[in-house]
């Protein structure tokens, strides 16, 4: 009997330990880097984090199913660059996001540390285009350079 058992612990310790292994990375992330966007305030996130505003006027809009894919398979890469995403499917909610910038359908906006306005896409765009664009930015560049002791 001890044998057996022995057995059925060696068999399946390699499975517990993958399970973990596939864990691991998810743990590393923040789980508040998807918010609703109905009740943010952008002014919270001022030199602290990049809003990318992902607009539908549904949830069900394959748009918006699309975008919300491609952010959820990186998420990693969305932190590293210091990124929220704040979403906003509920057109009749007249968010403050809606009324400050105004999107027709699915909209996707993204916003620098200081508040400027980098980008508006009318199209779902992945997160290494989103990166792209990001490490571009003077201000993503300096943190580039402080993260690797550079000047």
């Amino acid at each position: 009997m001890k044998r057996i058992l022995a057995l059925v612990f060696v068999m399946f310790s390699p499975v517990v330990a993958c399970a973990q292994d596939d864990s691991a990375p998810s743990q590393s992330v923040p789980p508040d880097i998807i918010l609703p966007g109905e009740t943010a305030d952008l002014s919270e996130f001022l030199w602290i984090k990049r809003p990318l505003i992902v607009f539908a006027d549904s949830p069900a809009d394959p748009r918006y199913t699309l975008q919300m894919e491609y952010l959820t398979e990186r998420l990693e890469d969305l932190d590293e660059r210091d990124i929220v995403v704040l979403t906003d499917t509920d057109p009749s909610a007249d968010s403050a996001l809606r009324e400050r910038l105004h999107p027709r359908g699915f909209m996707l906006v993204l916003i620098g540390k200081d508040g400027t306005i980098y980008l508006r896409k009318p199209l779902p765009w992945d997160v290494r285009e989103i990166s792209r664009v990001i490490d571009k930015m003077p201000m993503r560049q300096q943190e580039m350079r402080d993260r690797r002791g550079g000047s």
